[in-house]
């Protein structure tokens, strides 16, 4: 008896018009949390071994030989949570050391936002992209729901 008074009294005590508000904002929430960029050899690897320490140690030897890069891939860690409709845009404009005051290099890929948590989705930028635009130095990632602007995400060099 004692712990339904407790309940009746503590759902009185709330106030549930906030408790909406909150609801609402946390349901409207996207963000790109991560973009990670990593060199690919002509044969679509980023790495030699699943080691860690080997993905490092081979990154750095295709940063040294740019004749070794084959494309680009960017994983792109986001969430978005209360999207009404069932594909967004993630958009990712490239700048490179060739074009650097050009217009950026702009690749859109469809992708479906997951109910809860987060997803994610990988952007390739292959062999013949590669060897047209050079050597990317800042990417910015834009999450776009028709037409609309949802989360955005720029490199330090944007």
């Amino acid at each position: 008896m004692r712990l339904l008074l407790l309940i009746v009294c503590l759902l009185g005590a709330l106030d549930f018009t906030s408790m909406r508000v909150v609801a609402e904002s946390a349901v409207a929430e996207t963000k790109i949390i991560k973009v990670l960029p990593t060199l690919l050899d002509h044969k679509g690897r980023n790495s030699l071994s699943p080691s860690l320490y080997e993905r490092d140690a081979y990154q750095a030897i295709l940063r040294k030989n740019r004749d070794q890069v084959g494309g680009v891939r960017f994983d792109v860690q986001w969430k978005a949570r209360g999207v009404a409709s069932k594909t967004v845009v993630l958009r990712l404009e490239l700048r490179t050391r060739g074009h650097a005051d050009a217009k950026p290099e702009v690749i859109d890929t469809e992708v479906a936002p997951k109910r809860f948590g987060t997803k994610w989705s990988r952007v390739v930028v292959d062999a013949e992209t590669y060897k047209r635009i050079g050597e990317v130095v800042a990417w910015r990632a834009t999450v776009v729901d028709g037409g609309q602007t949802l989360a955005q995400r720029t490199s330090f060099l944007w």
